[in-house]
């Protein structure tokens, strides 16, 4: 059990909250009612996640800890004891993770999938490896000596690497060191070997190079060998603009003059390595005493086990889900007329990402269209979003892109559409500086009649859409409508005064108008009127709104959330939370819809739209925020909401503890999964209009 280590008992900081939800993901690597399969994907899905928070959250901690300007001093000595937190986490999860791994590898070989190393092969096997080597993996494999090595500054920090220790059987003394890159990019992580005896046998990628050592060192008359895998994170210098105010922004950037760009930050390597195998390793990554270096199983960089081979055995993997076509959208009658005939919804995965595809491409030919507007933040590889946008301009429509260029990690792939669409004259617009656009909105100007828009709690990109669950407003509200278009005008014209009737919008009036609807819940609590607070949101960190949550809370105010990610809020209080509840669900599909709920005095005002409740959505962003008022459509929000307070199955506490223990929600004898009973719900519906 992990103890609630956080300096202050009201208040988690982001990062060690983010610790606690990551922790939940590898918890659901440990449960055994879970297919074996999905649990190997939730060992992937926790180190990559585990890759980027350390490549852009302990960077910034670790440049904050290490600035020696004065002024800093308090945040510095912030940073320098979450770090030790951190560290401390990391290294208690790390020996569950291993401990999973292992109990599901035994599970494995239970349904005869077994994992094989390079000592447990028979002749036969051995052979196959041989030729695998010469069929696939000579040439891809490039040792380099590390005595020629200066430092690893410029190798890649997404790859597994071999640290070799070689030597002639008659010489013990004078051992020669090497290091080689993993070709996992080029071949993929696991091999399967041929079935033998009715099992399966994989192989990392890992072992079989180990057993090509004598074919990679070729003529150099080494007979022993040994490989022992590492791995390293950089720093990746992200998201300090986001996360620091400008003036301790540029403090940080004079005082820090030792972290450079791209240095290791954090280390794995194989426990069993010797140690002048790894002095020498880590002499070439420059760690300092704030890094992390941590001892760990023969293999690293679990993220590849998302892609483990299935083997043909689908009955270890969830049962498929296909996402529902709404029939009120599909068909030969025209998307734009039905929106402007009410307002209409998709909720992706359980809805097909499809409906939206179908607006764009109607409006790409329609006559009375005169111009599409819309924000991308990450694209798809092969993007029928911008084919249809390229359509669209090719067809005479005025079309703007709103693209983010600083999407981490997605830069490269988001420049590269931005080329294709400016070569057909599309107007691309690279956000706004000092501002990210994260906001998901698309405006469809008409040349007679009403305007639509779309507002997205997601991206538009199809890929999320299969396996990130978000809502998806189409309305030709004529308010909702114009607001959109003038945050559109703003972002061309960024910093001109710009009001909102209807839509909530960040950096301007966001943060108020959430307090303004707290506040009165307050007040309706006070004078005797129903008061409540419901919300589902992938993350709470900003004070300002933690400490109005408390307020409200205190008066009396019931407060429900669903929160995903990182969560600053502690429950349980006495007088400030104890009227708060917060369930953290984590299933097949990635919870990202932000849904808010206000009573209202039984009036319910309900919203949707892409910001969080942190400092860098509020302050630092462009983002919308909606309000829904198509009854049916408020129905199935209050819906989504109710079924994850009722996940007794997937549902896991979220109370500042970092404990994570199972949600119960007073009915345990009647087992309920909110994800399986919305897609079932989405099916049955869809299924009745169908009949009719």
């Amino acid at each position: 059990m992990t103890k609630n280590v956080t300096t202050n008992k009201d208040y988690v900081p982001r990062d060690i909250s983010w610790m606690y939800f990551n922790r939940r993901i590898l918890q659901e690597a440990e449960r055994k009612d879970i297919p074996l399969l999905e649990r190997l994907s939730f060992l992937g899905i926790y180190s990559n996640n585990l890759d980027e928070f350390f490549r852009v959250r302990v960077a910034l901690l670790n440049r904050i800890a290490e600035c020696n300007d004065k002024e800093t001093r308090d945040e510095r000595h912030e940073a320098v004891q979450t770090l030790k937190v951190i560290n401390k986490l990391n290294a208690h999860y790390a020996k569950e993770y291993e401990q999973a791994i292992r109990q599901v590898e035994d599970g494995l070989r239970q349904e005869h999938i077994c994992m094989v190393n390079d000592t447990e092969l028979d002749d036969e096997q051995r052979k196959y490896i041989q030729q695998y080597y010469y069929q696939k993996l000579d040439g891809f494999i490039a040792p380099v000596w590390l005595s020629a090595v200066k430092d690893l500054s410029t190798a890649p920090d997404d790859s597994i690497y071999l640290a070799v220790k070689m030597r002639k059987k008659s010489d013990k003394t004078h051992p020669e060191y090497a290091m080689l890159q993993l070709p996992v990019n080029l071949v993929g992580r696991f091999v399967q070997l041929p079935d033998k005896d009715g099992n399966a046998y994989i192989m990392y990628i890992d072992d079989v190079v180990r057993c090509a050592l004598p074919l990679i060192f070729a003529g150099l008359n080494y007979s022993v060998f040994e490989a022992y895998a590492f791995k390293f994170t950089k720093d990746a210098e992200m998201e300090i603009d986001n996360d620091l105010r400008t003036g301790l922004m540029q403090k940080i950037s004079k005082g820090v003059k030792s972290r450079k760009k791209g240095q290791a930050l954090r280390v794995i390597y194989d426990a069993s390595m010797p140690r002048d195998v790894l002095k020498r390793v880590l002499g070439k990554l420059n760690i300092d005493k704030l890094d992390t270096i941590l001892a760990a199983g023969r293999y690293q960089n679990h993220r590849d086990l998302m892609s483990f081979p299935d083997c043909g055995r689908k009955d270890l993997k969830y049962p498929k889900w296909t996402s529902v076509l709404k029939q009120e959208l599909m068909g030969e009658g025209s998307l734009l007329a039905a929106v402007r005939q009410r307002d209409r919804y998709i909720h992706v995965p359980y809805h097909d990402f499809a409906s939206y595809i179908r607006l764009l491409q109607e409006a790409a030919v329609h006559k009375e269209v005169k111009s599409i507007e819309t924000t991308l933040y990450r694209l798809a590889r092969e993007s029928k979003v911008v084919k249809a946008l390229i359509n669209a301009a090719q067809n005479g429509k005025q079309v703007t892109v709103v693209i983010e260029l600083l999407a981490r990690f997605d830069e490269a792939s988001n420049i590269n559409w931005s080329k294709k669409m400016q070569e057909v004259g599309i107007n691309v617009i690279f956000g706004v500086e000092g501002l990210k656009v994260h906001s998901k909105i698309t405006h469809i100007g008409m040349r007679k009649g009403a305007d639509i828009c779309v507002v997205s709690t997601g991206n538009f990109h199809e890929g999320n859409a299969r396996c990130y669950t978000d809502y998806m407003l189409m309305t030709a509200n004529r308010n909702i409508v114009r607001d959109v278009a003038q945050v559109f005008d703003f972002i061309k014209q960024p910093y001109l005064p710009a009001k909102y009737k209807e839509l909530l919008v960040s950096p301007n009036e966001m943060r108020n108008r959430f307090v303004k609807l707290i506040n009165d819940e307050i007040k309706n609590h006070n004078t005797g009127k129903p008061a409540y607070i419901r919300i589902k949101i992938n993350h709470i960190t900003d004070p300002v709104m933690v400490k109005k949550l408390y307020e409200a809370s205190a008066n009396g105010v019931k407060i429900d959330l669903v929160v995903r990610g990182n969560c600053s809020l502690v429950t349980g209080i006495a007088g400030k939370s104890d009227n708060i509840r917060i369930v953290g669900i984590i299933d097949r599909y990635l919870e990202h819809a932000r849904i808010f709920q206000f009573c209202a005095a039984g009036e319910d005002k309900m919203f949707i739209g892409s910001a969080d409740w942190m400092p860098r959505n509020l302050n630092s962003r462009i983002e919308v925020v909606t309000p829904v008022y198509d009854p049916a459509i408020k129905d199935d929000l209050k819906r989504v909401i109710d079924y994850a307070l009722r996940d007794n199955q997937q549902g896991r506490v979220v109370d500042g503890t970092g404990r994570n223990l199972p949600w119960h929600t007073g009915d345990e004898t009647a087992p309920f999964r909110s994800q399986e009973a919305l897609y079932e719900h989405y099916r049955d519906m869809e299924a009745e209009e169908a009949a009719q």
